[in-house]
């Protein structure tokens, strides 16, 4: 079970290193090839939307499930002092996995619309809906990882790594 939950959060952050190696080093043959040959890469737009979103949206659920997002700690000390920050934590936890459901399911909708259209990327000729459906999968993922999250902060804090 452990190594599943290691790989669980080691493979999203692989794909998201390639995504944005790739990414580099098309962008790096894009501008070489553009500035001293006058012939840029034609699918350079599709595969930057496409590794975006890859990358972006691959670790979302680690980074929900370490809380290692970026965060303003402008009210911990109160929260601290009051011995709040767990309950603190819990709620947002819970409020953002709760209302992350949302997006995932309106993404899907919109990538099955996308699907019964046919559209296709402009220059890959990928379908579209694809996208759709790997961005709706680990939004869910991310709300689900939230949720559970927010879950252990309350009855089982030390499973969730949370604030005391």
């Amino acid at each position: 079970m452990k190594r599943v939950l290691s790989l669980s959060v080691w493979l999203p952050g692989l794909l998201a290193s390639a995504a944005l190696f790739v990414l580099m080093v098309m962008t790096f043959a894009d501008v070489l090839l553009r500035s001293i040959f006058n012939a840029p890469i034609e699918v350079a737009a599709d595969l930057t939307r496409l590794l975006m979103a890859v990358m972006v949206f691959s670790v979302m659920p680690v980074l929900s499930g370490r809380s290692a997002h970026v965060s303003v700690d402008l009210l911990d000390g109160p929260f601290h002092r009051l011995r709040l920050s767990r309950w603190r934590d819990a709620a947002v936890c819970l409020f953002c996995g709760i209302i992350l459901f949302w997006p995932a399911s309106r993404v899907y909708d919109l990538a099955e619309r996308s699907r019964s259209y046919g559209d296709v990327m402009e220059y890959l000729r990928l379908p579209l809906h694809y996208v759709g459906w790997f961005i709706a999968l680990l939004t869910l993922i991310t709300a689900v990882v939230l949720v559970v999250r927010g879950v252990l902060l309350l009855v089982a804090p030390r499973l969730a790594g949370g604030a005391s």
